[in-house]
């Protein structure tokens, strides 16, 4: 059994030990994904049964965000499969992603303080940053530091203090470290928003250009809307929220094209990925280097 299995049964023992089969069922249906930030974490310190664990709560934790963010926006597809919001309903989702956050906090509270701290801190981080994306998206931002703020706090605070956590219990320095996350965690989202605008529904397991209908300005539609004349800021504006047709879709891909928007993204996730390798550069850590490849350069 390979390390990512482990953290799996350690999941399902967390759940099954709550005693209540609807539970057991609504979480056999969650896709586990790729465990990135389960992969960080063993990459700084050493596989063993305490960072396996610690490994299986945090996953608990990103799953629960995950099951509240398809809630807020209405999502009825999660990694190419089935939303639990659109199989089992909203008000199970909600409770499904508040089970999995108490759960993970009682086995949170068996750690350090240092790491049950920082962890519980990004965990109300992020839910500011759920706040502050719904709130983003009652009109069209064009504001470029309210936005990274907010993937920030969406994306890359919890990200941030996996790292500082593993470093942590390998006595490394968890400022070097959580300046590594951070970047990497800001760099990742950076790519989804590329994603969103590039690849094509198959890819995605998501409806391309669905970011900017759900109403979520994300950096390539920033950057866009600097460069645009007056006139073409406001056709934009007018699809904002919208379900847009073939030639309006066209449109913005073209003014993409046009204005090289994507490669300036890109220019930001190369720029935050090399910071990241720069502050944990005394290390020589080559699997961290292989995270950020892994985790920047990808098509999903």
């Amino acid at each position: 059994m390979d390390y990512l299995e482990q953290i799996d049964k350690i999941m399902l023992n967390f759940i099954s030990e709550l005693g209540y089969e609807p539970i057991n069922l609504m979480f056999s249906k969650i896709n586990s994904g790729k465990k990135l930030r389960s992969k960080l974490l063993l990459k700084i310190t050493d596989i063993n049964e305490k960072s396996l664990k610690l490994c299986a709560i945090i996953e608990l934790i990103h799953a629960a965000s995950l099951l509240h963010d398809d809630v807020i926006d209405e999502s009825d597809v999660r990694r190419g499969k089935p939303s639990i919001n659109a199989t089992f309903g909203s008000k199970n989702a909600i409770m499904l992603g508040d089970i999995l956050y108490s759960k993970g906090y009682f086995e949170l509270s068996k750690f350090e303080p240092f790491i049950a701290c920082k962890l519980s801190d990004a965990v109300s981080k992020l839910s500011i940053g759920e706040l502050m994306d719904v709130s983003m998206g009652e009109a069209f931002n064009e504001d470029k530091n309210a936005y990274m703020q907010m993937i920030y706090n969406k994306t890359a605070v919890l990200i941030e203090a996996t790292a500082q956590c593993a470093a942590f219990l390998q006595g490394e320095d968890e400022l070097k470290f959580g300046e590594y996350g951070r970047n990497l965690g800001l760099a990742f989202q950076i790519v989804d928003d590329i994603l969103d605008v590039t690849q094509d529904s198959k890819t995605l397991g998501k409806p391309a250009l669905n970011d900017y209908k759900e109403g979520k300005t994300t950096l390539p539609y920033i950057y866009l809307y600097e460069i645009l004349d007056e006139k073409e800021k406001a056709i934009l504006k007018s699809y904002f929220k919208k379900d847009l047709s073939d030639e309006q879709i066209f449109w913005i891909k073209d003014k993409f094209s046009e204005h090289k928007i994507i490669e300036k993204c890109a220019k930001d996730v190369k720029n935050l990925a090399n910071s990241a390798i720069e502050a944990i550069k005394e290390y020589e850590n080559l699997g961290l280097v292989e995270v950020i490849r892994s985790m920047t350069d990808r098509e999903f």
